[in-house]
Formats: C-alpha cells, sequence, structure tokens
C-alpha cells in the first residue's frame, strides 16, 4: 500500500467519533469515512451527534426489524445480563432449544418442520455452516455448491466464492475450490451445472444485495425438482428475507417449496449478533461431534434476545404487517415522477430510479434526515421496521419524491 492510500485510510478519526489528535484512525478502513455518526435510536427514527433525527428506511440493512431499542428486547437483554451471560458449548443453556423450537416451528410455516438448528454469531458464519453441511452430507468427491450471479451469501473466503459476484472475488484469490456459479433465475443454466459433483444448490429467495430481484415461483419450483432429482440439497439464504421481512415468515414460503437448509441472521436479534442454520434432520445428522463449532453460538444473551424478538415478532404479526405495509409503499412509490418502478417483497424493496443516479438521491434523503442506500447505480433500497406506521411510510414517499426531484433525475 502507498502513502498516499495509508494516508487516505487513516484521516477520518473525528469522523468515527475519536479524537481529532490521533494520528490514525483505530478502525480498519473496511467501510471509508461515514457521512454521520449516529449515537441514539427509538423505533424508526435515529438521532447524530448533533441532535438532527433521521427516518431510517434501512434498519441497519434489515437488523433491526422491531425499531431500534425495542423495550422489550432491551428488558431481556438487561435481565439476562444480570443472570448469566455466557457458557461453552460443553455444556447446555435453557434458552437456546426454545429459540430452535420456534424456528423450526416458523420454517414449518407454523408447524414443526422436522429439523435441527446450529447457532452462530452472523449470517455469513450461518451460510458457511450450511456449506459444511452439504459438504459432510455429500461426501467426498460430491462437494460442489452451486449458486446465481448476482447473489450475496458473505465476506469468509467460502461465503464469497459461493458469492456470484466476481469482481468482489479478485482481491482474494485464490478462494476455496467447489464453487460453481450460474445465471439467476434460468433453470437451464442451473440444470446444465448440476454434474454428479455437485451436493447443494444454495439460492436466495430475493436477491438482495444483488439488487432485490425476487425469484419467481416456476424458477424455484424447478429448482426444487432438479434437486430431488440429481438429489443434491437445496439451501435457502434467508438472512436478509427471513423472519417476516418479505410478507411471510421466509421468502420461500411465497414460492410453494419446502428446502433442505435454511440460513438466516440480521433480523433474529434485532442487533444483537446471532445467525442460525436450520436443516432437515436427517441433513443435519451428517454432522458429528467436533465437525463444527462456534464458541459463543447459542451462548445465553444472544439467544435470550432472539427469544423475545421472536415472540414479539409473533405478537405483531410481522409478516401480516410487512405485507400491507409494503403494498401501500409500493403503492405510493410507483406514482412518484422519476421512478420508472419499484420491485421486491414485502418491506425489502427496490425504487427504481427513471434517470440512475441512486447514489445521489440517497445522499440528498440522507441530507434530508431519510436513510436508505443505493443498491445499485439505478436503484434505491428500502427494508425499514417491519413496525413502521403509515404516517411514517408517508413521510418517506414525501421525502423519497423530494429528494428525486433535488437532484434532478425524471429525464
Amino acid at each position: 500500500m502507498s502513502t498516499t492510500d495509508v494516508d487516505r485510510a487513516t484521516t477520518h478519526a473525528d469522523e468515527m467519533g475519536a479524537p481529532v489528535d490521533l494520528d490514525r484512525c483505530p478502525l480498519m478502513p473496511t467501510y471509508g469515512p461515514p457521512r454521520v455518526a449516529f449515537v441514539r435510536g427509538q423505533g424508526t427514527w435515529l438521532w447524530d451527534r448533533d441532535g438532527k433525527r433521521y427516518l431510517d428506511l434501512l434498519s441497519g440493512l434489515g437488523v433491526t426489524a422491531l425499531g431500534h431499542s425495542h423495550p422489550a428486547v432491551a428488558e431481556a437483554l438487561a435481565e439476562q445480563a444480570r443472570t448469566l451471560l455466557h457458557v461453552s458449548n460443553l455444556f447446555g443453556n435453557d434458552i437456546a432449544w426454545q429459540v430452535a423450537t420456534t424456528l423450526d416451528r416458523l420454517v414449518g410455516d407454523g408447524e414443526p418442520a422436522g429439523g435441527q438448528v446450529f447457532f452462530a454469531n452472523s449470517g455469513g458464519e450461518a451460510n458457511e455452516c450450511a456449506l459444511k453441511l452439504a459438504r459432510r452430507y455429500g461426501g467426498r468427491g460430491r462437494h460442489v455448491v452451486v449458486s446465481a450471479y448476482g447473489s450475496f451469501h458473505g465476506r469468509t473466503l467460502a461465503t464469497l466464492h459461493a458469492t456470484g459476484q466476481p469482481a468482489k472475488h479478485e482481491a482474494f484469490q485464490p478462494l476455496p475450490e467447489g464453487f460453481r456459479h450460474v445465471a439467476w433465475d434460468d433453470l437451464d443454466a442451473l440444470a446444465a451445472a448440476l454434474d454428479p459433483t455437485v451436493t447443494a444448490v444454495l439460492l436466495e429467495p430475493v436477491q438482495g444485495e444483488g439488487g432485490v430481484h425476487p425469484a419467481n415461483a416456476e424458477y424455484l419450483q424447478g429448482v426444487r425438482r432438479l434437486c430431488d432429482e440429481r438429489g443434491a440439497l437445496l439451501i435457502m439464504d434467508e438472512v436478509q428475507t427471513g423472519l417476516g421481512r418479505t410478507g411471510r415468515w421466509f421468502g420461500f414460503q411465497h414460492f410453494g417449496v419446502v428446502p433442505d437448509v435454511v440460513t438466516m441472521a440480521k433480523a433474529l436479534g434485532n442487533g444483537v449478533p446471532i445467525g442460525a442454520c436450520w436443516a432437515r434432520a436427517d441433513v443435519a445428522a451428517a454432522f458429528r461431534p467436533g465437525d463444527h463449532a462456534s464458541t459463543f453460538g447459542g451462548q445465553p444473551l444472544a439467544t435470550a434476545a432472539a427469544r423475545t424478538v421472536l415472540a414479539t415478532m409473533a405478537a405483531e404479526d410481522v409478516p401480516g404487517r410487512a405485507a400491507r405495509a409494503g403494498d401501500r409503499l409500493r403503492t405510493a412509490l410507483t406514482g412518484i415522477d422519476g421512478v420508472s418502478g419499484v420491485r421486491g417483497l414485502g418491506l425489502l424493496l427496490a425504487v427504481e430510479l427513471t434517470g440512475g443516479r441512486s447514489a445521489e438521491v440517497a445522499t440528498e434523503l440522507l441530507d434530508q434526515g431519510v436513510v436508505v442506500n443505493a443498491v445499485t447505480p439505478t436503484a434505491l433500497r428500502l427494508a425499514p421496521s417491519l413496525l413502521i406506521d403509515d404516517a411514517e411510510l408517508d413521510h418517506a414517499v414525501t421525502a423519497i419524491a423530494a429528494a428525486i426531484a433535488t437532484v434532478g433525475v425524471t429525464e
């Protein structure tokens, strides 16, 4: 790295909230300088260090599905912190099994799905578990995992290679072998890729980081048939789409398919790091003691948060709320001058801009006090709290219309 690169990487300590006299930012430059530092959140709102309020339409990339500082989650964390923070997985705790049982029922859309759960700390780790499980299940010589171009599955070396974005691979080559990519939503391409070395197909029901592109039912049903015919597992990555975000408990439930493995994270802890990998019991049985582990996976503090999150989600009927709010938001946004279309499911939406320039519109919105992100050069991603109310949705639509007009992307 050149001196210029080092200087560029170490000039934003004050923007991160550190004292301005530090000679360099103490954090690695993996994200770049932030435009805003937030210090407090409540519900659908955030506040910066200057007291300015922002409507959060991104929820920490789909994480705070119940909003910021939800009182039930805060109380669960405080109570568990006073009781038991951590024991190793050499021993049990009385919370993890409860969360696993609930997740199995939600995967089954209200009925036990007959699976087992491994707890991790993030979506990437949940997918790493799924990849290792697929290899263990397939055995030697049957280890290849097929995923789609445009997908995103994580930042570990294995999940990075599973991610169908070759530009992200180059800096880290050589990546682990055993991954193959095919065109998204193209059943013929997938069929051609499923040779006897393939143990699993890994897909998102909606490609989130790829631009919020939902699959269609015919495609996913065809994928399920192909996996059955070729003896491959179907793994659904529900890290961003799971737990009510799309208007169902899981995105795959829109399409009439039943996967063999489901990964989840983000909304599960409402901000507390926790991920999970669910698998059909006969698939999960491929793991033996010692095959996979996580020091913090399933520990009492994280699972206490998840238990309360899931109970609150059920009480609030977050899938129904997401479906209704998503319909309202989609209808209102579609009528804005400069919006060529709105795609997605529930409250995971992309607003496609007629003239592009999504990064400029996102910056203008941030200046107005609204948080979104430019998921592609031409589209804004919206993933607000699933408890967002109608007044906040109307505020969002007004702000987006104003930002588009200010930037001038209606041509």
